[in-house]
């Protein structure tokens, strides 16, 4: 099964609600799983026409880390364990935030450049897509 069908599938997954699917092809087992949606209140915003310049002065403070797969989220190596970074920690090129487990393997997802975690986006044990953002970093 390639990356393809399971977006294909968590579209699904997405389209009708379901918290959980598994997927067996020639012997191999996929399991996809993702927390349940809590229900908010609908909010319209409009677009302004021209981005803000605020904007573009924060994405020159801040380092956004994104998820590079779609998988489960993980803030410690082990369940009982401290995790990887917090807010205020400094990190060096290369360390390692997060993990993101896909089709059991864990991808450690590591700083692309040194700085100070300003915040953590998403909550350990949540299923995050591709380009979530994860962390951001203040240069």
């Amino acid at each position: 099964m390639n990356e393809t069908d399971i977006r294909k599938y968590a579209e699904l997954m997405q389209e009708l609600g379901l918290t959980g699917l598994e997927i067996t092809e020639d012997n191999k087992v996929v399991r996809l799983e993702r927390t349940a949606p809590t229900p908010s209140k609908e909010v319209i915003s409009v677009a302004p026409s021209s981005p803000a310049p605020a904007a573009a002065v924060e994405s020159k403070d801040y380092i956004s880390v994104k998820s590079p797969i779609v998988g489960v989220f993980y803030a410690a190596p082990a369940e009982n364990a401290a995790p990887y970074v917090a807010i205020g920690d400094h990190v060096k090129k290369g360390q390692t935030l997060c993990i993101v487990e896909a089709m059991k393997l864990m991808n450690e997802i590591t700083a692309e450049d040194s700085g100070i975690i300003s915040e953590i986006c998403v909550n350990g044990g949540q299923v995050v897509e591709f380009g979530t953002e994860l962390f951001r970093i203040k240069k």
